[in-house]
């Protein structure tokens, strides 16, 4: 039983509710079915300016926006994947150290960084829910079979 119970307690200090997420950006498709879906509800209203229901291309995404200093962000660099810090940018160089070693310094050009798959570091409800509830069952199996 305490054998049981030190796996139980040492899976879940291996466990974290933050995960790499990738932000998604707002898809203009959806933007125009919604207006397309809107305008078939007036009824006999003459349709407005066709143009504006064209689908507007999505605007080219900024690294150097997304990659602020002090966020805590996986990134794909020339098929390679990093977990850093970022630390600033120098012109069009990225300068950031790795999560586990501050004193190591990396730097790379905006150009090589994959935008796409900027993935930040973001707190993971679903995860913290499954981790409460296997803990709330640990918990009763113990008290279980403590009273037995």
């Amino acid at each position: 039983m305490k054998r049981n119970l030190y796996l139980i307690i040492i899976s879940f200090s291996l466990v974290s509710c933050y995960t790499y997420q990738v932000k998604k950006q707002p898809d203009p498709m959806a933007a125009s079915k919604d207006a397309s879906k809107n305008n078939g509800k007036q009824g006999n209203m003459p349709p407005q300016n066709m143009n504006a229901q064209q689908p507007v291309p999505p605007a080219p995404v900024n690294v150097q926006e997304k990659l602020a200093a002090g966020k805590n962000v996986k990134i794909d660099v020339d098929g390679k994947k990093y977990k850093v810090i970022v630390d600033k940018w120098e012109r069009d160089s990225l300068v950031a150290h790795p999560v586990h070693n501050a004193k190591k310094t990396l730097k790379f050009h905006k150009n090589q960084i994959n935008a796409e798959k900027i993935a930040e570091k973001r707190f993971s409800q679903p995860i913290a829910d499954i981790i409460t509830v296997v803990a709330y069952a640990g918990i009763g199996v113990a008290i279980y079979s403590l009273l037995q």
